[in-house]
């Protein structure tokens, strides 16, 4: 089978994801996983599918039937390679600014973790007024990392964004 990674946008409405899978389903595809959302009135999600290789471009030319309803980018998925990776999961919270994401994801790429999960949002805070920043991420750190590095440069952030890091 061959893997298809799909990336889909669009004005959100109803019908968006049974439009998407009607397609797979023709065209002998399996829905295996996705991660779908509305934000700010737009239906994203990116959808991993596979498919016999004799029926890859039948699916990826149908589904450019969907232009006008939804943006539809299809890649191919990479086979999976074993390595000697260790998951952890990292939690952020404080008050929102610009920049934690991009400061935050820094240090992962500068220690090479690789990110394999990242969910973020802002909420008001509840009784202090203003805005709260909450992420989420569950990356895989290789072999070779100085955890303790990691660590000290996580606590430096820390400081630096005054945002709570958790790190397990």
């Amino acid at each position: 089978m061959t893997t298809l990674i799909l990336t889909v946008a669009g004005s959100d409405r109803p019908g968006l994801v049974a439009a998407v899978a009607d397609i797979v389903d023709a065209h002998g595809g399996n829905w295996e996983s996705s991660q779908l959302a509305e934000l700010a009135g737009v239906f994203a999600g990116v959808i991993q599918v596979s498919v016999a290789p004799e029926r890859e471009n039948e699916l990826q030319e149908a589904l450019r039937t969907l232009v006008g309803l939804l943006t539809v980018s299809v890649h191919t998925g990479a086979d999976a390679q074993v390595t000697a990776e260790q998951p952890i999961t990292l939690q952020v919270l404080g008050n929102d600014r610009p920049g934690i994401v991009r400061e935050v994801s820094a240090v992962l790429r500068a220690h090479e973790l690789s990110i394999q999960d990242m969910t973020t949002e802002t909420r008001d805070a509840a009784m202090a007024g203003g805005r709260l920043f909450e992420a989420s991420v569950a990356a895989t750190v290789p072999a070779s990392a100085d955890l303790a590095a990691l660590r000290a440069d996580l606590e430096r952030l820390t400081a630096e964004l005054q945002v709570d890091i958790t790190l397990e």
